[in-house]
């Protein structure tokens, strides 16, 4: 069975750094895309970042050079470093995996982890 455990949620004030990991068990993800989205209070969950087996990243805009994502394919492990965070990222954060393209629409997600909550204080 697939696992997607996620951790390293919390607080962090703003401009502050958190770094998120994803730890996938239950099959080999080298053919799978790792991807992160988030979802905020009353907000739908949008894309965030995800990366190919090959280590192609492709970022949100509204995250791009303040996020890194990057995975360790031996250890099935996907991280999302969270740099100059600001208030707008305080979020429930979800790691998903699918087969094959990138996609931002999470409606294409296989298998996803139950989230961890970010809280960005101003």
């Amino acid at each position: 069975q697939v696992q997607l455990v996620e951790s390293g949620g919390g607080l962090a004030q703003a401009g502050g750094s958190l770094r998120l990991s994803c730890a996938a068990s239950g099959r080999t993800f080298s053919s799978y895309v790792l991807t992160w989205f988030r979802q905020a209070p009353g907000k739908e969950r949008e894309f965030v970042a995800a990366i190919t087996w090959k280590g192609d990243n492709t970022y949100a805009d509204s995250v791009k050079g303040r996020f890194t994502i990057s995975r360790d394919n031996a250890k099935n492990t996907v991280l999302l470093q969270m740099d100059s965070l600001k208030p707008e990222d305080t979020a429930v954060y979800y790691c998903a995996t699918k087969l094959g393209r990138t996609t931002a629409d999470p409606k294409y997600m296989d298998y996803w982890g139950k989230g961890t909550l970010v809280t960005v204080s101003s």
